[in-house]
């Protein structure tokens, strides 16, 4: 195989990559990456096959070939310069899988070691566990409660042992199919055990030392514990340890608001549990627009969820089965007592086991890699990927830097890592969704800025749900009206955020916005309806009116 970079004029959009890399499949081409704004084409051909093939291809296909080069190939590196593998992955997450997958394509041989249960957090102990108790708390709760009169539903004891038992299946399936399986099918090998490096080309693993030309680090992160006097003698849980449980307990008090302990602690609240949220800062999601943390503030407060804010933690207590929080808010101390107690204050990278000193990589105050825009540690031979980088902690952001890590150190193909527009999204109900920079951050970036706030209750789908509770805002630069940013609490807010996630990312503006035809009776419409109220009043208009 010959390797090829060729520079195309003439494509505009990730349509042209398609458009491109059809026609060189066509012709046979391998490994192909197309990219539209470097105007160029990687790709291999069997050595038999002319170059020409290619430039009349993507000539036919409508596009301008300019001139083509050889470059390296992808070849197995490592074997033929003594190394054991080409590439060593430690951890089994996202990240790992998707870097190894890559890396198989190019040929490398591939060794992937894991100290615990492949497949990371994500499907263990994380996302598909807590996002399915999720739904069955939701049921619960609509079933005591549901805002429609016609209709008499009620809700009995709650199993949860049985609840657990089925996530369980769930996360176990979803383990085999979409991790464990997937080592035999690409033909990388697993090796369990924890690994720690004894120089910059070498691991050691249950005594065995095994080296490699280049390492990418996906370790992940894992619940981080606040210093506070007594937390250490107290039996309290963590996320992962929460979801184990074999029946609920009747009072629940949450250390920290965040993502983790909203989700959880309304997942508990749903299920008959009296909640306590506690954190030092005054306002719940402070990195959010005040639009938004009012929302989710006073939907929440509305549930009977207990919200308390501005706490400084005294010291925490047990006593018999009852865990007492001691705090002091405003001047006022106050004990908050609870048969549970579950610790969610945030994560922390998974790094103080792996001896990184000894291959040169650098950490930082909270023990994060250090990485570049390259995803390379401060060792360009090893890379790192996912939450160990304390990056954004979501899946899809592990899953593409795990990626691009390999196709970097495997491929040589030096793409830099963006992550200028990532949704996130808050699977409470409502759930709460953004994407891009909040007003705030639009005018440290200095932008003049024009914002639209939309209340639920203007969005025809909230009101024939009968779920009003919430908020659209819109920030755009004032002058060209280009959108910057969309934040929203509603139900369903994550199924909304991909549409407003291609519109920041491809420099929408609020024109489009209105110009562009949304489905009526989907929360979609909301941003439609929200772009509207740049300039009208929606309440105004009639239904589907622009």
């Amino acid at each position: 195989m010959k390797r090829y970079r060729m520079n195309i004029q003439g494509m505009t959009c990730t349509g042209c990559e398609h458009h491109v890399s059809a026609a060189l499949e066509n012709i046979g081409a391998r490994c192909i990456e197309v990219d539209f704004r470097r105007e160029e084409a990687v790709f291999e051909l069997h050595n038999d096959v002319e170059v020409a093939f290619a430039k009349n291809a993507i000539a036919e296909a409508g596009y301008q070939p300019i001139d083509v080069k050889v470059i390296k190939s992808r070849v197995k590196e490592g074997i033929n310069d003594g190394y054991d593998y080409d590439y060593i992955i430690i951890g089994s997450g996202a990240a790992a899988f998707s870097s190894a997958i890559e890396a198989v394509g190019y040929g490398a041989k591939v060794a992937m070691i894991e100290r615990g249960t492949v497949g990371g957090t994500c499907v263990n102990i994380g996302c598909v566990p807590s996002k399915t108790l999720l739904q069955a708390g939701e049921i619960n709760r609509l079933a005591k409660n549901n805002p429609f009169t016609g209709l008499q539903t009620t809700a009995k004891n709650i199993d949860f042992a049985s609840l657990v038992k089925q996530k369980d299946e769930l996360v176990n399936t979803l383990r085999n199919e979409k991790y464990t399986n997937l080592i035999d099918d690409y033909g990388f090998e697993l090796i369990n055990g924890e690994a720690k490096f004894i120089n910059e080309n070498t691991v050691e693993v249950l005594g065995n030392r095994i080296t490699a030309k280049r390492f990418l680090i996906a370790t992940g992160a894992s619940p981080s514990v606040p210093i506070i006097p007594g937390l250490g003698e107290v039996e309290y849980l963590t996320s992962t340890t929460l979801l184990e449980l074999k029946k609920v307990p009747k009072r629940l008090t949450v250390l920290g608001s965040g993502y983790i302990g909203l989700e959880l602690g309304q997942l508990f609240h749903n299920l008959g549990v009296e909640v306590t949220l506690i954190q030092r800062s005054e306002r719940l999601l402070k990195e959010y627009d005040p639009e938004i943390s009012e929302a989710i503030v006073k939907a929440l407060t509305k549930q009977g969820i207990n919200l308390v804010t501005g706490a400084t933690y005294e010291r925490v207590e047990q006593v018999g089965d009852i865990k007492k929080v001691f705090v002091e808010i405003n001047g006022e101390k106050r004990i908050i007592e609870a048969e549970q107690l579950l610790v969610a204050t945030g994560r922390k990278p998974n790094t103080e086991s792996l001896n990184l000193d000894a291959a040169g990589v650098d950490v930082g105050a909270r023990g994060e890699i250090i990485i570049d825009e390259y995803s390379k540690t401060t060792n360009s031979k090893i890379y790192a990927a996912g939450d160990v980088t304390h990056g954004p902690q979501f899946v899809y952001v592990a899953a593409y830097q795990g990626g691009l890590a390999a196709r970097n150190a495997i491929g040589r193909l030096n793409e830099r890592v963006n992550l200028d527009v990532v949704p996130a999204v808050t699977f409470t109900n409502p759930s709460i969704a953004t994407v891009g920079l909040t007003e705030q951050q639009a005018k440290v970036k200095g932008h003049e800025v024009k914002t639209s706030v939309l209340p639920l209750d203007a969005v025809p789908r909230a009101l024939v749900n009968r779920e009003t509770a919430g908020v659209i805002k819109l920030v755009a630069d004032a002058k060209t009206l280009q959108v910057l940013g969309v934040h929203i609490v509603s139900e369903n807010a994550g199924e909304v955020i991909y549409a407003a996630t291609l519109a920041v990312k491809f420099g929408l503006t609020v024109e489009n916005l209105r110009e562009t035809l949304a489905p009526y009776l989907t929360m979609a419409e909301g941003l439609k309806l929200a772009a509207l109220t740049f300039d009208k009043d929606v309440s105004k208009l009639s239904c589907c009116a622009g």
